[in-house]
């Protein structure tokens, strides 16, 4: 049987499992994969450069019929790019990190659902203030970028669940198995919005070293903060910290941000050690729960597969024992 809730109702998909909009990673091809699975599958757009924000959603609007969405960096999108994606049909649009106030007018001309994520409890009500059709928690296990001082998914999601009623919330961070969409469910989600995940499939536009890293990593060697922005003259908003697996730079600026942040040669040199290979071009960002991925398979499979996890987990935990 399928698991209904208010987001599987609102969205029509078949399993209430949502695609993280992933920049770079989660391109038009996987967002397809995951929405003929029976999930929302969401292209990350990133800030909305103009070509790769083009290509991708060609690809996943050139599959009729399917559910999908797009999803922005709201403090780096660039003029123009939510309404050139818009053009291609999304069912919804998602917006994480800063204030999607001046997007939603262009959401809301287009018809499509606005869907907002969240890392505390003032975004939640500015989420709702904003009326977001979907509001997604997202607790700090997450992979990727999220608050720097915010709370783990299992308390978080709750709060959040009770303060936007009736608008129904994905939860995200940590959650890389059914058993994650259960236990989401059980706290009062309307589904799971899942990144790391998905990376590791046959669809992810990683390089395949990324995916071997993350199909071997463990989740106590995650790590969340801001060296790796600062070494790679990233402009996330310091408000933002990322989660990724080890990484040389870590060990060796752990501590010294400020001083990091100060030295124009160490970022240099971070530059010329990608430039000869020495380290990945970009971080392996990854959640706490990477340890439950071991392998790589196909999107769609995987959307069936965490689904029946899922179910299965509920009947078990439903399951009296004398």
């Amino acid at each position: 049987m399928a698991l209904m809730t208010a987001f599987t109702e609102l969205s029509g998909v078949r399993h209430p499992i949502a695609l993280a909009p992933m920049g770079g990673s989660a391109g038009g091809a996987l967002a397809a994969a995951v929405s003929r699975g029976g999930g929302l599958g969401m292209v990350g757009a990133g800030g909305g450069e103009r070509e790769w924000l083009e290509r991708e959603l060609a690809i996943v609007a050139s599959e009729g019929g399917l559910t999908w969405g797009v999803g922005f960096l709201t403090w780096a999108i660039e003029d123009g790019a939510v309404e050139r994606a818009l053009e291609y049909g999304p069912w919804g649009v998602m917006f994480s990190f800063g204030d999607p106030g001046p997007y939603v007018g262009a959401v809301r001309a287009a018809g499509a659902v606005l869907i907002v994520q969240v890392t505390d409890l003032e975004e939640a009500r500015r989420a709702v203030d904003l009326g977001a059709d979907v509001v997604v928690a997202q607790g700090t296990e997450a992979g990727g970028h999220g608050a720097r001082q915010g709370r783990s998914t299992l308390p978080f999601v709750p709060v959040v669940v009770d303060l936007v009623a009736p608008v129904p919330v994905l939860a995200a961070g940590g959650i890389a198995d059914g058993r994650g969409v259960a236990a989401a469910l059980a706290l009062g989600a309307a589904g799971a919005l899942i990144g790391t995940r998905f990376q590791a499939t046959a669809e992810a536009l990683v390089d395949p070293a990324v995916a071997k890293a993350i199909v071997e990593g463990r989740g106590e060697d995650t790590e969340r903060g801001r060296v790796l922005d600062i070494a790679r003259g990233s402009r996330w908003p310091s408000k933002y910290t990322a989660r990724t697996l080890g990484h040389p730079y870590l060990d060796r600026w752990r501590g010294r941000e400020a001083e990091l942040a100060a030295d124009p040669e160490a970022r240099q040199a971070y530059q010329d050690d990608v430039a000869r290979g020495a380290i990945p071009p970009l971080p392996v960002w990854a959640g706490e729960a990477v340890d439950l991925i071991t392998d790589l398979p196909s999107a769609a499979g995987l959307v069936a597969t965490l689904a029946t996890q899922a179910e299965d987990a509920l009947a078990r935990a439903g399951r009296r024992r004398d």
